[in-house]
Parts: C-alpha cells; sequence; structure tokens
C-alpha cells in the first residue's frame, strides 16, 4: 500500500529477486500527484542503492543535479562550505523512474486506487507492505499493535518551490519585525529548485499566517526574500503551512503487515533523509525475506536488524529539528562560529570530518576560535594554531593548559574516607596523560555522607595529608590541575560497592548509616528512608562543606566542584521528584535551590577568591515529573549569582524512573543551551569518546570544556594520544623525553 519511493522500490526488489512473486502496488493517488518538490540524497547514501538494483540506480543518478557546496547566509554573510556532496531531483521524476521500472518487472500498479478493507487485503496476501505515508491509515487501523507515538513539533513549515537555480544548498536566515525566518533551499533540476520556509509557531502567528490563504503565504515569502530570488518567483503545490510530525513505533510488524517508511519513522527534512529512511526500509526488508524461511521470519529478522540504525538517524533528525526550532538561540554567534554550528548541528558531522571536507574552512574556523581564545586571556595569538580542544581555558587566576577534563569517576577503594597508593596512581597517570584539569571523585564532606564504605572523603584531620601527597605529584611533574568535587550521598548513601552487590543495594542494617535527604523519600523501594532534614542538619551540613572546602585548599586544590547532580543530597533539594517540602525550602525553584545555594555561598566565601568553583548539575530528571532543560537554565542562572565560575552539566540519576535519552554527546544540549541562554562557561560531559568529538563541542561553542570519564578508565593518555594524531607536540615531562625519538605504532 502506497506508490510512493518505499512502495515502488520494494515491488522492483521483490520482483527482481524472484519473478514468480505476484507483488500489486495500490496508491490512492495519480501517479503524477506528489507533495513537495524535490528530493536530496547524500554521495554516502548511494551506494546501498546501487548495490539493491543498479538499472534503478543508474536512471536516478541519471537525472541528478549534483552540488558539493553549502552557503549559509547569516548577518549580511555568506559563508561557504564545500565537499558535501549533495544530489537532488524532482520527486516526480524519481516516481515515474519506479514506476517505469516497476512495470518492466512486471510489478502491478493500481493508482487511484483506495483501499478500504485492510483485513480483506490481510486474509488474500501473504504481505502487506504499508508505506501509506505520515497519516498511514494502516498504522491507524492497528494501532494497538503498532503501538505509535506522534509528536507534532512547534515550529512551522511551508514546501515551495522557486525558478531560482540555487548552486549550493542554502541556508537563509533573515529576520522581520514579526520574527525570525529561516530557509532551506537546494536545486533538484534544471530551472527548478526547493525553497522550504520555517518559522517558530510565534513568528508565524505575528506574521499573520495562520489565517493566510495559500497565496497569501507565497506572497509574503516572495516580498520577504525578494533580494535572495532576484525576481524569481515562489511555486505552490499544496503548499500550506504544517507542523512536521516526529513518528515512532513501538512494533513495525503485526501479524503479516509491515509499516514502513514515513508510516513507521520520519526524520527531520533538514537532514534530507526521508526517501533514503523509506527507500533502504525497502531494501532491508527484501534482504530479510529473501535471507528467511518464512514471512514472519523475514519480519522479525528486518525489524531486529532495522531498528537500531533508524534511531541513530532519528536521533541526529531530533538534535537537527530542535536546532531549527531554537536558532534564536544562535544568533549572537560570529559567522563562523554559527556556520560550523550549523554544520555540525546532528553531531554526526564532526571537526575532523570537515576538516576532510573543507580543510580552508577549519583552518579560519580554528584559527578564529584560538584567536577568541587569547584574546579572552589577554595574550596574542601564536602564529601555529592548535586544534580548539589545545586551547587555554582561563577561570579566574586559574589557566588549563587545554579543554579536556578527567571526570569525576568513584573508584570505591578508600578506607574511611582516606585515598590510598591507589588514588595517587589513578589520578597521577591521568594527570600524567595530558588533560588539562583532572577532577577528583565524588568526595564526601562527612562519614555519613558516603555512598559506600570504599568513598573517599574530606572530613578527618588525616585526609589532608593524604591527598596533598597526590596534588603535589600533579604540580610537581606535570602542567595539570586539579579539582576535587565535594559531596554528601544523601538518600543514596549506606550502599554495597558496585562490584558487590547489585546496584544501589543497600548495606546490612547493621553496617549502614542513617541518611538525610530534602524529604523522607527512599531511592528504590528497598532502600533505607533517609529522614527529612531539619535545621539543625541543614546547619551540620553546611559547616562540614566549609570545613572540606578550607581542608581542600591546605591540601593544595586548585579548583573545587560542588556536586549539586545524581539525586545526591544537594540535588534532592533541587528536582521536585524528591522535594516535597512545605517549608521555605520546597515548592518552587527559588525555594528548592535555598539550601544548595546557601551551601555554595558559604563554600565561596571560605575558597581563596583566586580559585575557581564549578557546579555539576543535573540538567533534566528524563522525568515528566521532573526538571528539564528551562529549569536547568533557571538553575545556572542563580549558581552564576551566587558566584559559581562554571557549569559542569550533567543530566538524570535522580529517580530510578527516569527514561534517559542515550545516545552520543547526548547530554551537550543541555550544556549548550545553558552556555547560550546566560552567555556563561559550562563543562559538558557523557559519551564524548573521540578528538572530534571535542573539538566539534568547543568549536560550535556548545562548551568551554569537555569531561572525559571512560575515555580515561579506558586510556590514561588519551589527552597525550589525541595530540599526536592531530600533530600538536605534547609537553611531555624531562622523564619521559626520549619519547620524541620514538616511532608510534598502535596497529
Amino acid at each position: 500500500m502506497g506508490g510512493g519511493p518505499a512502495g515502488l522500490y520494494f515491488g522492483i526488489l521483490m520482483k527482481r529477486a524472484d519473478p514468480s512473486h505476484q507483488v500489486v502496488v495500490y496508491e490512492r493517488n495519480r501517479l503524477g500527484d506528489t507533495f513537495g518538490f524535490g528530493v536530496v540524497f547524500s554521495d554516502a547514501t548511494l551506494g546501498k542503492l546501487q548495490t539493491a538494483d543498479p538499472e534503478t540506480y543508474q536512471r536516478i543518478t541519471e537525472a541528478f543535479a549534483h552540488w558539493d557546496d553549502i552557503d549559509i547566509h547569516y548577518r549580511g554573510q555568506v559563508v561557504t562550505s564545500t565537499g558535501h556532496g549533495f544530489s537532488g531531483l524532482s520527486r516526480m521524476t524519481l516516481l515515474e523512474i519506479l514506476a517505469a521500472r516497476a512495470r518492466e518487472l512486471g510489478v502491478e500498479l493500481h493508482f487511484e486506487h483506495e483501499v478500504t478493507d485492510f483485513e480483506a487485503l490481510k486474509q488474500d496476501a501473504d504481505l502487506v507492505f504499508a508505506a501509506d505515508g505520515v497519516n498511514s491509515r494502516v498504522r491507524e487501523q492497528y494501532a494497538q499493535h503498532f503501538k505509535p507515538v506522534v509528536d507534532m513539533r512547534p515550529n512551522r513549515f511551508i514546501w515551495l518551490g522557486t525558478t531560482f537555480p540555487f548552486q549550493a544548498f542554502t541556508f537563509y536566515f533573515k529576520a522581520n519585525d514579526h520574527g525570525m525566518f529561516r530557509v532551506h533551499a537546494y536545486r533538484y533540476e534544471e530551472g527548478n529548485s526547493t525553497f522550504i520556509v520555517e518559522c517558530t509557531e510565534d513568528t508565524w502567528r505575528a506574521a499573520g499566517l495562520d489565517t493566510a490563504t495559500e497565496a497569501d503565504s507565497v506572497a509574503y515569502c516572495e516580498q520577504l526574500f525578494a533580494k535572495e530570488l532576484d525576481g524569481h518567483r515562489l511555486i505552490a503545490n499544496r503548499s500550506i503551512w504544517r507542523q512536521f510530525p516526529n513518528i515512532t513505533c513501538g512494533a513495525w510488524s503485526f501479524e503479516n503487515v509491515v509499516l514502513v517508511g514515513d508510516a513507521v519513522h520520519t526524520a527531520h527534512f533538514s537532514i534530507g533523509s526521508g526517501t533514503k529512511l523509506a527507500m533502504e526500509d525497502a531494501i532491508d526488508l527484501a534482504e530479510a525475506l529473501a535471507s528467511t524461511s518464512s514471512v514472519q521470519a523475514g519480519l522479525q529478522a528486518y525489524e531486529a536488524g532495522r531498528k537500531a540504525e533508524v534511531a541513530s538517524l532519528q536521533r541526529a533528525a531530533q538534535v537537527s529539528l530542535e536546532w531549527f526550532e531554537q536558532t534564536e538561540r544562535y544568533m549572537n554567534l560570529a559567522p563562523l562560529q554559527f556556520a560550523f554550528t550549523l554544520l555540525t548541528r546532528s553531531m554526526r558531522i564532526t571537526h575532523e570530518n570537515l576538516q576532510v571536507r573543507d580543510p580552508a574552512l577549519m583552518d579560519k574556523v580554528d584559527r578564529w576560535f584560538h584567536e577568541e581564545s587569547q584574546r579572552a586571556l589577554g595574550e596574542p595569538p601564536a602564529v601555529k594554531v592548535p586544534p580548539p580542544m589545545f586551547n587555554r581555558f582561563g577561570l579566574r587566576e586559574l589557566t588549563l593548559p587545554n579543554r579536556v577534563v578527567v571526570s569525576p569517576m568513584c573508584m570505591y577503594s578508600a578506607e574511611d574516607g582516606t585515598v590510598n597508593d591507589f588514588h595517587l596512581v589513578h589520578l597521577g597517570s591521568r594527570a600524567m596523560g595530558g588533560a588539562g584539569l583532572v577532577i577528583t571523585e565524588m568526595t564526601d564532606v562527612s562519614a555519613d555522607g558516603r555512598i559506600t564504605p570504599g568513598c573517599a572523603g574530606m572530613y578527618a584531620d588525616h585526609h589532608v595529608g593524604a591527598w596533598r601527597r597526590i596534588t603535589e605529584f600533579v604540580h610537581r611533574y606535570t602542567e595539570a590541575k586539579i579539582g576535587m568535587q565535594l559531596a554528601h550521598a544523601g538518600r543514596k548513601g549506606a550502599t554495597y560497592r558496585p562490584w558487590e552487590a547489585r546496584p544501589d543495594a543497600p548495606l546490612p542494617a547493621d553496617e549502614a548509616w542513617p541518611l538525610i535527604a530534602a524529604s523522607a523519600i527512599p531511592y528504590l523501594p528497598g532502600s533505607q528512608a533517609p529522614r527529612a532534614m531539619d535545621d539543625a542538619d541543614m546547619d551540620r551540613v553546611v559547616s562540614d562543606f566549609v570545613h572540606a572546602a578550607e581542608m581542600a585548599d591546605a591540601a593544595g586544590f586548585d579548583m573545587l566542584e560542588l556536586h549539586c547532580a545524581h539525586g545526591y543530597l544537594l540535588a534532592t533539594f533541587i528536582s521536585p521528584l524528591t522535594n516535597q517540602r512545605t517549608d521555605a525550602y520546597g515548592g518552587s525553584l527559588e525555594n528548592r535551590m535555598r539550601f544548595p545555594l546557601r551551601v555554595f555561598s558559604a563554600v565561596r566565601a571560605v575558597w581563596p577568591a583566586d580559585k575557581p568553583i564549578s557546579v555539576r548539575i543535573s540538567a533534566t530528571d528524563w522525568h515528566p515529573d521532573g526538571l528539564d532543560g528551562e529549569d536547568a537554565v533557571d538553575v545556572a542562572r542563580l549558581l552564576y549569582a551566587a558566584g559559581a565560575d562554571i557549569i559542569d552539566v550533567s543530566t538524570g540519576q535522580t529517580d530510578p524512573g527516569s527514561k534517559p535519552r542515550y545516545g552520543r554527546l547526548y547530554q551537550t544540549p543541555f550544556s549548550e543551551r545553558i552556555r547560550l541562554s546566560l552567555g556563561r562557561p559550562t563543562m559538558t560531559v557523557g559519551a564524548i569518546t573521540s578528538y572530534a568529538d571535542v573539538n566539534s563541542i568547543l568549536a560550535a561553542g556548545r562548551a568551554d570544556l569537555a569531561v572525559l570519564a571512560r575515555a580515561h578508565l579506558f586510556d590514561p593518555y588519551w589527552t597525550r594520544h589525541a595530540a599526536y594524531e592531530q600533530d600538536v607536540p605534547p609537553a611531555w615531562p624531562d622523564q619521559y623525553k626520549a619519547i620524541s625519538r620514538f616511532n608510534f605504532r598502535f596497529k
């Protein structure tokens, strides 16, 4: 069902695989009735089509309009990036090619045929291939089985055409009295181009486009972009203002019915993958059916093999979609940084990718970033410009040699809070490994503030000497700086070490200690219930944090981090999931922040004025009733106002019922939101695995420092290896200078 690209292509592939297959395509519209104008393929995605059916591939590529460049029109400037390799063609031409090929192979095509009896079709066919689009009636008919989720996004867009001959994939960002409009435009054949206009709902309403006719909308856009169109007209084709539907489905098949293409999953048009996804669905399903013994086995194999790939692309499309929903946030960026942010918005293209595609542009981006970094330090730029991650960064009087941070990672190897040789080697090796800043594991300010009996502490007098042994090593033998993360476990305390039992398993009563929290809510059903803190508890905790900060200074730490994240004590005040208080410390966000701010202010008062303090927060609880990204901006605003120098932006771990959306760099958008909304520095952490990721984050302005945990567990010398790979001479200690004559071979 559905005579679009997916339905026609699946028919081609099935008949090509076995001419005895009877394949019938039903389409409610005529062949020439199509919404939109052109479709886009990137060069990188065409290989699969070539292998599946070379004849169709040849006909499609012969009709292509090809370009390598992307032009970004922003604040009166045009930034051009080359090496991208895109091709476009008319959607109508694509359908005609596919229909002709299908007929050649014996596929039965029935246009202007509305299927109304789905059950009868199910009974008659071995397989019902439902490619009936975003408004799929098949999906609706069997919704209880497919479990669809349709998220109508807030931005409005209108799909238009024009005769303007774009020579590159073109983005316009243009504001008028009503708001800011963004345009996605590209040529798909000689003399014809696609011209998509997008804006926020507020702008759409302010411009009166919510009540405009199609002709009114065309006239408005023609007038707004008259200079850019240079006398060419805009063309309508069922061009109404729409909202993009983000569609996912819990199941892709039911009995002998399978959903394909936009019927089962959508990807925002800003990454140009809708048609590609649909046709690749057809390829994978045809291959699964050919390699299994039954339709059911084929459907299971198809879903098992295809779902993860589609989910990854949908995550990238979601990030890209959100970038265009929030474009106003980026309008104060310098043109080069704005262009880089746009090009890397989905996070599938990185600084390293662009170095290969367009080295000239990346030289400009890197030089701009270096000059800005040096300007902030009050120093002139160097002749040879390093990649972004090897630029220095200053906080108060502290200057970090680079932008790489070793994340706090609990090791659970202390004895009564006292760190030992393990911690010296663990932290010392990461500092020797080249990171600019090493932050200790979560270090608890009292014995009853520990997560486990093995957690590090800063509450007994002898702790100072144990920690000083580590800071002196770092300062004597490395260029790294070292910070201490201070915390109190709250309701997540008194548990086994992770390797001794299931995660967060409580200690037996005779080994545990009493717990406190904002409210008397246990972390897990079997966890010890904490006591809701009273005034005396608050006074004691503030005193413990102050004492720990004073000891951290005595131990020689360069920086402090206050842990207000991950469901620990201070975080239980901030999140509405864990704070049910009815006094001055509960209710509004300002009230919930009252105690964390009290702790911070007390610590800041005793911590030396020339040394910085960061604060780690959970920017979202990943829970419908918890904190969200907008709340995080308000939390950060209050912390900055209290004197925080930088916010370390993490997420979640507040409530076991949360549902994080994991993925590469999945927490970075929260850091970017805070940084750009407030104009203050941030650190980002979470699923950062490569130096390409780090350089991309920094150059795009998504954070000022990149915090890596598991990468540093895997490779303590991660930063030095990244320097080697990027031809940056690392500053080896004297004892290691012989390495300069060593020929590296990692394979």
